[in-house]
């Protein structure tokens, strides 16, 4: 199963290439692949970069041997030429930028600076192109700070928005490569804002620029400390969330961890459940599958053989998966997490059911041995609102009397829907009626 839910041949596709690199290296370091194919992907990935050095020691390790081929040692000379000559084009501006006292004399008016420019440094349009082409020549070498930095720069005098868009896109890319989550954040942000904004050539372009915004945003919202928020947030925004359904369905098991993982978001969970719904025959996996069969089928042994697959699922994800070393430990923070989080949800929703529960039989359905889910009942009866009572001597947990079980509920809706469909039906009918007779008294 390690490789039949993982997400990379999806997720690829709309990211810059260079972000395909930290996925790779988690798969090779998991073990999903054979070794031999990972190599291969990162050498094609590569050949379209100016990482000549990087290839070269991936071509070692593929085929066992010291000697590269040829034409990567002339790539390498021609990669080293054209820095050479894009430093010395961009070099009078690079210089002025890099001068503290000149900079001062900038100001946020884009037109002043690009005038001020020309007339005292002699520094015009063709040095400020100069600047862009070697600051994405150096993001193409993996120079990630020196082109972050430049593309910043580039963009406070450049006066094209489509440049300024690419730039901006740039830039995001080298802060989640440097994994400067803060930074990326609010480049994130900034991006998001244009791409609601701008008005696009056709709408399927807004979508798509959507689309590859919420890929990226995975590097940010699983390693920011309010991630978890943020990816809720953008996810469920109404435009964001017609780009899921209509193009990229997989993003539901990032959205559907994320809520399952934050306990105060799970005023979503409903809305997630229908989206999950609506889907289910463009995609599904464990994860959406055992909220499925929790939440809608009402299915506790589905719900545990899901949690299982759950668990290999989130430790073979690059984005779910982050190991954390703590001395001679490792520990993967969100499975710990999602897997806690989603027993107290099959805990309450079986609770929420039956009035009298065997704990034995609870600590099946959670997956956990007796002491275990009589410790994790304990815990939860205290520190929650639960209306609930352990029997020791009987070892079950007993409900409050006053406990409304879910097929209570059901009944109750069920009349209020037929009061509804009542007072509908007579609005439309009654109306009907009277100008009917209205009409016959006219005749």
């Amino acid at each position: 199963m390690a490789s039949t839910h993982d997400l990379t041949w999806k997720v690829a596709p709309q990211l810059d290439r260079h972000l395909v690199f930290p996925l790779l290296e988690f798969l090779q370091e998991r073990q999903l692949y054979n070794d031999e194919e990972i190599l291969k992907a990162k050498i094609e990935l590569l050949s379209e970069t100016n990482m000549v050095d990087y290839a070269m020691d991936i071509h070692k390790s593929l085929y066992h041997t010291d000697q590269v081929p040829q034409e990567m040692i002339d790539r390498r000379v021609e990669v080293v030429a054209r820095l050479k000559s894009l430093e010395e084009s961009a070099a009078p501006l690079i210089s002025f930028l890099q001068n503290a006292a000149l900079v001062q004399e900038l100001r946020p008016d884009k037109q002043y600076n690009i005038q001020m420019l020309n007339e005292r440094y002699q520094i015009g349009a063709d040095q400020i192109e100069a600047l862009y082409q070697y600051a994405k020549f150096q993001f193409e070498c993996g120079n990630y700070s020196s082109a972050a930095d430049y593309l910043y720069q580039y963009r406070a005098l450049c006066t094209n928005p489509e440049r300024s868009l690419s730039a901006l896109w740039g830039k995001l890319a080298a802060e989640v490569l440097m994994q400067n989550w803060d930074i990326a954040l609010e480049e994130l942000n900034r991006l998001k804002e244009i791409i609601d904004s701008k008005n696009f050539a056709s709408p399927l372009t807004q979508l798509q620029n959507r689309i590859w915004l919420m890929h990226w945003s995975l590097f940010i919202f699983f390693n920011h400390e309010n991630g978890r928020n943020g990816i809720i947030d953008l996810f469920f925004h109404d435009r964001y969330l017609n780009a899921i359904q209509t193009n990229a369905h997989h993003l539901l098991r990032y959205l559907a961890t994320a809520v399952v993982v934050n306990k105060r978001r799970r005023n979503v969970l409903k809305d997630l459940i229908k989206v999950i719904q609506q889907e289910q025959y463009c995609y599904k996996d464990p994860i959406t599958e055992f909220l499925e069969c929790l939440y809608v089928n009402y299915d506790f042994e589905g719900a545990q053989t899901k949690l299982r697959e759950c668990e290999q699922v989130i430790l073979n994800d690059p984005f779910l998966g982050k190991r954390v070393e703590e001395g001679n430990f490792v520990t993967v923070p969100l499975r710990d997490e999602f897997l806690e989080n989603a027993r107290l949800f099959i805990f309450e929703t079986y609770c929420r059911i039956h009035q009298c529960i065997d704990i034995s039989t609870l600590a099946e359905k959670m997956n956990m041995s007796y002491d275990e889910a009589e410790r994790f009942i304990v815990n939860l009866v205290r520190s929650s609102k639960l209306d609930a009572k352990i029997d020791s001597v009987s070892g079950t947990l007993v409900m409050s009397t006053n406990h409304i079980n879910v097929h209570e509920q059901i009944i109750e809706s069920l009349k209020n829907l037929n009061m509804r469909t009542y007072m509908l039906a007579k609005n439309i009918v009654e109306p009907a009626q009277a100008a009917a007779q209205a009409s016959a008294a006219a005749r």
